[in-house]
Order: structure tokens, then C-alpha cells, then sequence
């Protein structure tokens, strides 16, 4: 589902990447395959220096699908940005993919807050945050942070904020664990 960056998978995420309903979303552009393997090579290096960390979403035959990452990580927070090749969205790969990462980042790489900045607009992104339990309204609860990601908007904000925290997340776990045993929940 999840795997590190690669430069040999570049081909099929740039040809994915530049489909018309994924390019105007994707964080970081490429307007060719060689743009494309640069950007992944300075991913790879930017990740081995802390400041991000970035997956492939691969299918169930291991192809590469998409890109999953945590970009800005400061104080032990960063910035999710994610995308799916169109021809894979609405199969649960989105979901299955931040499963897989929301516990890499919060069990083993030392994350505690996870924001999802969210033009307005992008309403298929938004539909997909709202399915999210343990996810909050950064809005008011980061309220410097919702004024940052928008400071360039002029009349009124662009994005939308949200946040989970690894306590949210670690308390959804737990409640599905014991749910999944069969222990009393009330």
C-alpha cells in the first residue's frame, strides 16, 4: 500500500500526475518526466534531512497510484498533501493509504499533529476529510496557523484547516482495537 520514494516510479506517477482532475491539486508540479524525477530526487534528499517524508501509494500489484506526504514539519507537525491517479479514485485507496501513514507518522516517526489545508473549492477533498472520525477543525483550535496557510487570500480565506492529533488518532485506534476484540464499549 505504502513504500518510500523511488525514482523508478516516476514515469507512471508523472503520467498519472498530469491527468486534468489530479494536476491542478498536486503540491509540487512537473510539467515533464525529467521535471518530474528531479522533483522526486530533491523529495528523496529533503526526506533524509527530516523535513518531509513522502510515500508512493501502490495498488494491491505494488504499481505505484499516487504520492502521500508530510511536507513543513515543524515542532513535530507538518502539512498532509495527497493525490490518486484518476483512474484509481473512488476504489479506498485514498483511505487506505492515510491509514497506513497516519499510524507510520504518529507510532514510529514521532509526529503529534497532522494539517490538512483544503481550498474551498476542492470539493472532492473535502467530502473525503469529512469521512475522516478523528479529524478536527483547525480553524479556530490553530487559529495561527489557519491565518498563515491563507495570508495571501484577500478577501476571504481559501482553505479550510484541519487537524489530527495524535492523541485524536490514538484514542480512535484504541476504541477500534477493543471494539475489533470484542470488548465492551461504552
Amino acid at each position: 500500500m505504502l513504500k518510500k520514494r523511488d525514482l523508478h516510479d516516476a514515469p507512471a506517477l508523472y503520467e498519472l500526475m498530469k491527468h486534468e482532475e489530479v494536476f491542478p491539486y498536486v503540491r509540487h508540479k512537473a510539467y515533464s518526466t525529467d521535471e518530474f524525477y528531479f522533483l522526486t530526487k530533491q523529495t528523496i534528499e529533503a526526506e533524509e534531512k527530516r523535513e518531509l517524508i513522502s510515500r508512493t501509494i501502490t495498488d494491491e500489484y505494488h504499481q505505484p497510484i499516487g504520492t502521500i506526504n508530510l511536507f513543513d514539519i515543524e515542532d513535530n507537525k507538518g502539512f498532509l498533501a495527497t493525490w490518486i491517479g484518476q483512474p484509481y479514485f473512488g476504489k479506498g485507496y485514498n483511505q487506505q493509504a492515510k491509514d497506513a501513514f497516519f499510524e507510520e507518522l504518529f507510532l514510529y516517526q514521532g509526529i503529534d499533529a497532522i494539517f490538512i489545508k483544503i481550498r474551498k473549492t476542492n470539493i472532492r477533498s473535502l467530502k473525503a476529510m469529512l469521512k475522516i472520525p478523528f479529524v478536527s477543525i483547525g480553524n479556530v483550535l490553530f487559529q495561527a496557523v489557519y491565518q498563515k496557510v491563507n495570508e495571501a487570500s484577500l478577501n476571504e480565506p481559501i482553505y479550510e484547516l484541519f487537524v489530527i492529533t495524535k492523541e485524536q488518532y490514538m484514542l480512535h485506534r484504541e476504541f477500534h482495537t477493543s471494539a475489533a476484540e470484542g470488548e465492551a464499549v461504552v
